[in-house]
């Protein structure tokens, strides 16, 4: 049985989000960590770790441990995991004790990676620790019928992965897992920025600008922003305005491919279960399916209605936590 404490954490590429069945969402931190190379220590973590990712000096890294939903980086994911539960002890009021943990993985992570997390978390002072499927604890948080003989399709627009599945009686009837999210979108307003105007500008300005005037491959009214960065010929400061339009066709590679990772994954569905997704839809959750205009263009495509998720950055850490209390369901993941 779980002990006394019980945790969920979500450990995602982007964000880090923590929920306990009393108080739900704990603590919801960007999945960065800044250290002194010098010393080995941890100077910050979370959302004060991550205003300081190109602004350091050369002894102090701002360090992003975790790559394409799984652990790049094992000592410092444990030294982020540490802060994180002592943080959290902190909300709960005095330190946790032997917690039961319960994580969510990519449904294509290997045993190597599923291990890793699994060792990461228990050297933090967790009693248990058990892994949940990601496409599983998505659709959970998203309060569809899991446990029931309905097709629920979520599509999990992470940081650094993409995850697709179909959920019928409390598991995974088939899915798919693509290493492209959120920061491969960053990744491309980048290189757009340095090929098209010769201005080099930094992960959080290419963030902004996904999230300001970023559209999925829908018509919509052009809009303009201006964005500040360093030339590459002078080396000095200079100031762009770029437009939605092109930030749309930098990004619709990435868009097609996500496209083509949900057919891919419809196609493989059983035929029985083929009706329920025509009535029911698919639901949309994580950070990349906050994209303007993304339930629309897939609901275009798919020729299926696309929501939303109620809260789609918490659906994965709100269904994680949830799942602390079905124990049935927890011991045939683990099986």
């Amino acid at each position: 049985m779980f002990s006394t404490t019980a945790i969920g954490i979500d450990l995602g590429t982007a964000n880090t989000l923590v929920y306990t069945k009393n108080k739900g969402i704990l603590l919801n931190e960007p999945s960065v960590i800044a250290v002194n190379t010098t010393t080995n220590e941890v100077i910050a973590i979370g959302t004060e770790a991550k205003n300081m990712i190109g602004k350091t000096p050369a002894n102090i890294q701002a360090i992003r441990p975790l790559r394409d939903g799984v652990i790049a980086d094992f000592d410092m994911t444990t030294e982020m995991i540490k802060v994180i539960m002592q943080k959290v002890g902190k909300i709960i009021g005095g330190s946790i004790r032997k917690p039961s943990v319960i994580v969510c993985t990519p449904s294509g992570a290997t045993s190597v990676e599923r291990l890793a997390i699994k060792d990461a978390v228990k050297q933090c002072g967790a009693k248990e620790v058990f892994l949940i499927e990601e496409p599983v604890a998505a659709a959970i948080g998203a309060d569809l019928p899991v446990s029931e003989p309905i097709a629920s399709v979520i599509v999990d627009i992470g940081g650094g992965t993409t995850e697709v599945g179909i959920i019928s009686f409390g598991g995974v009837v088939t899915s798919n897992t693509m290493k492209l999210g959120g920061d491969r979108m960053n990744d491309e307003i980048i290189h757009f920025a340095r090929k098209e105007y010769s201005v080099l500008i930094g992960e959080r300005t290419a963030e902004n600008i996904k999230k300001e005037i970023g559209y999925a491959l829908i018509q919509h009214d052009k809009e303009f922003m201006e964005v500040r960065g360093r030339d590459i010929v002078t080396g000095l400061p200079k100031t762009i305005t770029i437009n939605s339009e092109e930030i749309q066709s930098c990004l619709k590679e990435s868009l097609l491919s996500i496209l083509e990772v949900i057919r891919r994954t419809l196609e493989s569905c059983p035929p029985e279960l083929s009706g329920d997704i025509v009535d029911r839809g698919v639901v949309l959750t994580g950070g990349g399916s906050l994209l303007k205009g993304m339930p629309e263009w897939l609901s275009d495509e798919l020729l299926v209605p696309v929501i939303l998720a109620p809260s789609p950055l918490e659906s994965v850490a709100i269904g994680t936590g949830r799942s602390l209390d079905t124990m049935n369901l927890l011991q045939k993941l683990n099986s």
